[in-house]
């Protein structure tokens, strides 16, 4: 972040939060994301950098995750995240398959983030550029991507 969350320069970003999260809640989709009692993941904070936010969530498939992040009223949203956020040199997204049902942990990011920064994509960690096929599962059994 640029200045602390409950600070006036991210007062934009921080009322943008609701109708968004709203927004992939409301998508076909849509399984889950990470937050707190406060209906949002801004309180948490995985790193000793106390600027670095974490945003997590569980979509059926690339695809449904892909059409969320570049609609409309999303992408008008992320294309302001330069006001908000700085620039940061390490990998900052990772997609990887988890079986359905499964609620990634925060530590579970993390560990992604660091394997696609140390090996680049791979069936563990990847992005939309180089994403890789869900694994095959057992019949009844489904993948869904984070």
């Amino acid at each position: 972040m640029r200045a602390p969350i409950d600070s006036p320069p991210l007062a934009e970003f921080v009322a943008g939060l609701e109708p968004i999260n709203a927004l992939a809640d409301a998508d076909p989709g849509f399984v889950w994301r990470l937050q707190t009692d406060d209906g949002d993941a801004t309180a948490i904070r995985p790193y000793d950098d106390e600027r670095v936010m974490v945003n997590m969530s569980v979509w059926l498939s690339i695809d449904a995750l892909k059409a969320f992040v570049y609609g409309d009223e999303h992408r008008a949203y992320l294309a302001r995240r330069r006001q908000w956020f700085e620039r940061m040199d390490e990998v900052m997204v990772a997609l990887w398959w988890v079986p359905a049902g499964h609620r990634p942990t925060v530590d579970e990011a993390k560990d992604r983030l660091a394997l696609l920064d140390r090996v680049g994509p791979s069936p563990a960690a990847f992005t939309f550029r180089t994403a890789f096929p869900a694994p095959e599962t057992a019949v009844g059994e489904g993948q869904t991507v984070v």
